[in-house]
């Protein structure tokens, strides 16, 4: 296959409005979950992205039927052929973990390599290990791969050493169908968990507190189908708010929730951006530039600022007047855009997780390449800025998160194309 890049011909202010579809972080473990019952599941607003394309071949793999019309699903898994993810899978993204739990609690076995995705750090799965076997799961890990067993798990009090979002969506799913009570404390408090726990009640599911670091889930023997609808993808809508303010026009993202947004739009109010929120959609506007810079930015589990939006949100301040401080807590290979921002004339200075940004009066375009999924959004949105052409390649990574970024890009004014070579 041709490897594709992104041709940006920058400096045009961004104005105009855009859709925003269903979260990928959101739509993966729902997926999962589908695992959970023998019944049709219909899931809607699943964005077509390649991630969720490998979450739906694992599940055909398994032996599950699956039903792709638009950006509607139907899984229907029923009577499964298999209960092993093969390594090709795994590797290709870290959230086919998630499956575990499903298939664990519901056929009592389940084997999966070690799971693979973006190079942004450590992300450990020893959370998942620990919670699977404090519901009483015996786990093997050995060549490579995991397996686990089980006659039925029971419900039991876990509580997490980090409030990892994989982990409590792995360890939700495998409470559902288990005896007695689960209580899961420090859980994740991120929309995307909320998201699972309406999916799996609409299941039939008796979970509770999702959304708050204490999650109640009361085993049920069996679960039947539903229609569900993914939430808003509150990443995709911060790089779209983040790309009119770096280029100092308007931009209105619609169908998303916004308090899922606080933390971006406080930060993005701090620095001069006028932000307007009405029921279902948020609009960034710039009248004056250059934006400030900000003191002290910190990624932290929702509700703080997400490690997602770090990448956008350092392209946007290395244009701010002032400098800004950009600590990165969540993952620590996280600043892999740095060196690439910096080839576009970025002065940028990292110490171990902290980066000290000082804002230049205009960026220069450069040949980039994305080094994962939310630096080669960070990389665009510097091109939509820079001076020049501005060219980005490895585009495959900005492939996992964003469906028709340069399309919608292109509606919003921007002069962005997609070529082959």
């Amino acid at each position: 296959m041709a490897m594709e890049r992104i041709v940006i011909a920058g400096g045009r202010p961004l104005s105009g409005k855009v859709r925003i579809g269903g979260a990928k972080n959101a739509a993966l473990p729902i997926l999962g979950a589908t695992l959970l019952t023998e019944a049709p599941c219909v899931l809607r607003e699943i964005p077509n992205l390649t991630d969720v394309a490998v979450m739906l071949s694992i599940l055909e793999h398994l032996g599950a039927k699956v039903e792709v019309k638009g950006d509607t699903v139907t899984v229907e898994a029923a009577t499964l052929t298999s209960l092993t993810v093969p390594e090709h899978l795994m590797r290709e993204m870290r959230s086919s973990i998630i499956v575990m739990g499903a298939l664990l609690t519901r056929f009592g076995k389940v084997k999966v390599s070690q799971p693979g995705g973006c190079d942004i750090g450590s992300r450990p799965i020893d959370l998942h290990i620990k919670g699977l076997r404090e519901l009483g799961a015996d786990i093997e890990e050995k060549h490579g791969y995991i397996t686990a067993t089980c006659k039925r798990l029971r419900g039991t009090s876990i509580h997490l050493d980090f409030p990892s979002v994989g982990a409590t969506q792995n360890l939700m799913m495998a409470a559902t169908l288990a005896e007695g009570t689960t209580v899961i404390t420090n859980a994740a408090k991120e929309p995307e968990i909320v998201d699972l726990q309406n999916f799996i009640n609409s299941l039939g599911a008796n979970i509770k507190g999702a959304g708050t670091d204490t999650i109640r889930i009361e085993g049920v023997e069996k679960l039947h189908g539903t229609d569900h609808t993914i939430i808003p993808d509150r990443i995709v809508a911060g790089t779209y708010l983040i790309a009119g303010a770096i280029t100092g026009g308007q931009v209105t993202v619609e169908n998303v929730i916004p308090e899922h947004l606080e933390s971006l739009l406080a930060k993005l109010r701090e620095m001069g951006v006028q932000v307007e929120t009405t029921g279902d959609s948020v609009t960034a506007r710039v009248t004056q530039q250059p934006l400030r810079a900000i003191d002290s930015l910190r990624t932290l589990p929702y509700p703080g600022f997400p490690t997602d939006l770090q990448a956008p949100m350092m392209a946007l301040l290395c244009v701010a007047n002032g400098t800004s401080i950009v600590t990165e807590t969540v993952f620590e290979s996280r600043f892999k855009h740095v060196n690439e921002l910096r080839r576009m004339g970025a002065d940028i200075k990292v110490n171990e997780r902290t980066a000290i940004i000082r804002g230049v009066p205009a960026l220069s375009s450069a040949n980039v390449a994305a080094t994962d999924l939310r630096a080669g959004a960070a990389l665009v949105l510097a091109g939509l800025a820079a001076d020049g052409i501005t060219v980005v390649s490895d585009i495959h990574h900005i492939d996992r998160g964003y469906v028709d970024l340069d399309e919608n890009l292109r509606a919003l004014n921007a002069r962005i194309e997609r070529i082959g070579c």
